[in-house]
């Protein structure tokens, strides 16, 4: 671990560039996690009137345009260099907390459906924006090595925030929270985008290490962008992504379950279930840096499998309060996958593509999936399909996408031994 190194070595300016993307990475996504996916249904449908169809097709709106905005900015991000110009990349991230500090004091005031669409676009353009710009501080900041702990590190601290404050899904608690921590930081991050630190000079150079730039999936040759390795870990993503929204989409309308854990009165419970997104972070971590790629994937499909089943027998039984084992499985599944997801795409890519592979992998594989998946939940409900099928297609997608995973799996190694022979012949 090169963190030991520079502590030893009291390196100041490399331990604050790892607090420093720790930071932004976790607080850009507390706040999707709870204002932008929990606050816009309150918003929606008790400050502006609107039926849950309506803040659902709005909330599709929002995933689409964010895609198509990540990919916009992402690749710019690229093709101008911008990725490789660390003051460019903080001036970026400076201009979408802005924004959002501005929306996040603005929303609890909105009272048209109009204005609520409007809210939505520039909200939409904000996530877009940030999320790539995020992920490529990664190579000025997080060396190679490092990067599994790391991303555990933003997981374990967005989840656990997430789930023990606030404890209402109100649009009012949502905007204090999010506004008191985003004003400081934009004062913060405004001094270093915009005026010569000295402390950050050494930051700025580091992305020409290798042991930075270039992604641990990327040695000894890069990933390319259309190549069949990084279009195979897209689509696994997004079978990831799609999976956890088609179910929990449905499972927080059913008050049976969403009331006996995640907004339970008793905050011992949502203690717990942070608990549990830190301890099963850490375990991806752990794995992520000693495991392959697919092997991650198999245990992310098999925990939401195996939870979903879960949740589908204690339909059937109509046992009547929901047992807490289920929210803790699910809780670990999402920790494991967003894990994976963080230091995924920064390990397929060099200086020359974080951006717009970044950019793919959290706007196909997030953005787009998420609105996909609103959309079959939408079509799912106005058909009046029952809980218990709906969830049954659910794990029936997580079971089979895990075990042709584990085919694939198989005949990779089936693959590698016949060429080996060959070459031993």
């Amino acid at each position: 671990m090169r963190l030991t190194e520079y502590l030893r070595a009291r390196k100041w300016s490399q331990l604050f560039g790892y607090f420093l993307f720790i930071s932004v990475l976790a607080a850009g996504y507390y706040y999707n996690l709870t204002f932008v996916q929990l606050g816009l249904i309150d918003l929606g449908t008790r400050i502006v009137g609107l039926s849950r169809f309506q803040v659902s097709v709005g909330m599709s709106a929002l995933a689409l345009v964010a895609f198509l905005t990540a990919i916009s900015v992402g690749t710019a991000l690229d093709m101008y260099g911008w990725s490789r110009n660390f003051n460019a990349k903080l001036r970026i991230l400076w201009g979408v907390i802005v924004l959002q500090l501005l929306l996040t004091l603005a929303a609890p005031y909105l009272r048209t459906g109009t204005a609520f669409g409007a809210w939505i676009i520039l909200c939409a353009v904000s996530l877009g924006t940030g999320m790539p710009t995020t992920f490529s501080l990664v190579i000025d900041l997080v060396p190679v090595e490092d990067r599994g702990w790391v991303a555990a590190a933003a997981t374990a601290c967005a989840y656990f925030l997430a789930n023990v404050y606030p404890l209402q899904w109100r649009i009012e608690s949502f905007s204090i929270v999010m506004s008191a921590a985003m004003a400081p930081a934009v004062v913060l991050l405004g001094v270093f985008a915009f005026r010569d630190v000295a402390f950050l000079d050494s930051l700025k150079r580091q992305h020409r290490d290798p042991d930075f730039g270039v992604g641990r999936f990327c040695r000894p040759t890069a990933v390319r962008t259309w190549s069949y390795e990084f279009w195979s870990f897209i689509l696994l993503m997004f079978g990831v992504y799609f999976i956890d929204s088609l179910g929990f989409l449905r499972i927080i309308e059913t008050p049976a379950y969403i009331y006996t854990s995640w907004q339970s009165p008793d905050f011992g419970i949502h203690l717990l279930i942070g608990g549990i997104h830190v301890l099963t972070a850490i375990m991806a971590g752990v794995l992520y840096s000693n495991f392959g790629r697919r092997w991650l994937f198999l245990v992310v499909f098999g925990l939401f499998g195996f939870t979903h089943l879960m949740y589908i027998f204690d339909i059937r039984a109509g046992v009547g309060e929901a047992p807490l084992l289920m929210p803790l499985f699910y809780s670990g599944a999402v920790s494991f996958y967003t894990v994976l997801n963080f230091a995924l795409w920064p390990d397929m890519s060099t200086p020359d593509t974080i951006g717009r592979h970044s950019a793919i992998g959290v706007g196909f594989a997030g953005f787009l999936a998420t609105f996909l998946s609103t959309a079959v939940v939408l079509y799912m409900e106005s058909t009046t399909m029952p809980l218990v099928n709906h969830l049954n297609i659910v794990d029936a997608l997580a079971l089979l996408l895990f075990f042709l995973l584990l085919v694939m799996v198989y005949a990779r190694r089936m693959v590698m031994l016949a060429h080996s022979r060959e070459q031993k012949t």
